[in-house]
């Protein structure tokens, strides 16, 4: 079974035709497991704009204040999760969207960046505690494609937004995924980015941890998402250009894009 996140950057417009989505459905539709977690930063970015809110940031995170992560979640678990669950039923899959709490799927806890070697408050932003995948084994057992949104509570009900690439890996890991796929908006992990020539075609995790301080900048949470996926259990991890087709049918081909393998 494969766990695919499909960042926000690649959603489709309202109304208009995502030849990536079609082949995820055909997938599906042949008779591969998938779940799929979505990201959304674009849409939320738009969002914000047109309220004029979320402009403060500490060390590039963004502050997640209650009017802001209201906002957020009605992006995520609103508009972006229901535009792909609607899109898939329209190309006939048994689509299910949830948030990442739902059925106890995903229990957050607060994240604290650490910034000049200190805690920093931002908000309602979170990272993964727990997580129990039941309700994602009973659903793919009876046909259905869930579809996830990286908003999750704690235990007491607080909401936060998680990264969607950090969901991915731990959706990944408890489901023991034979492959996480992440579709972005680059060709795979480039030792040297932005030098093309320097892209990774397959590298072991143990390399990867190797030289994962080396990254930089747009590398760093891609490297982290593939690290933590297979450390939980997955099997292995594919990362690949979600906004070029062909390269979506070569990863869902266990082709392209690079290749981390356990």
């Amino acid at each position: 079974m494969i766990v695919i996140k499909y960042g926000g950057n690649a959603l489709p417009d309202q109304n208009t035709s995502d030849p990536v989505l079609e082949a995820i459905a055909d997938a599906f539709l042949d008779g591969e497991q998938i779940v799929l977690v979505h990201g959304g930063g674009p849409q939320i970015d738009a969002a914000l704009a047109e309220k004029g809110i979320g402009k403060n940031k500490v060390a590039g995170y963004r502050v997640t204040d209650e009017e802001v992560f209201n906002v957020v979640q009605s992006v995520l678990s609103g508009q972006v999760l229901r535009s792909i669950v609607n899109y898939l039923i329209g190309s006939e899959v048994n689509a299910v969207g949830l948030s990442a709490s739902d059925g106890g799927l995903i229990r957050a806890r607060k994240f604290e960046p650490i910034v000049d070697g200190k805690s920093v408050d931002i908000g309602y932003v979170g990272e993964v505690d727990e997580i129990n995948p039941m309700i994602l084994e009973t659903l793919m057992t009876e046909g259905f494609l869930p579809v996830i949104s990286p908003v999750a509570t704690d235990n007491d009900g607080v909401g936060f937004n998680i990264n969607a690439d950090l969901v991915a890996a731990a959706v990944g890991g408890a489901l023991r995924a034979d492959s996480v796929l992440f579709l972005t908006d680059v060709d795979g992990i480039y030792r040297a980015w932005p030098d093309k020539s320097s892209l990774i075609s397959e590298i072991s995790i143990d390399e990867l941890k190797q030289i994962a301080p080396s990254f930089a900048d747009g590398m760093i949470p891609k490297v982290r998402a593939a690290i933590s996926a297979i450390d939980s259990g997955a099997f292995s991890v594919r990362i690949a250009n979600g906004t070029d087709l062909v390269s979506v049918l070569d990863a869902l081909d266990n082709q392209g894009g690079t290749l981390v393998s356990a």
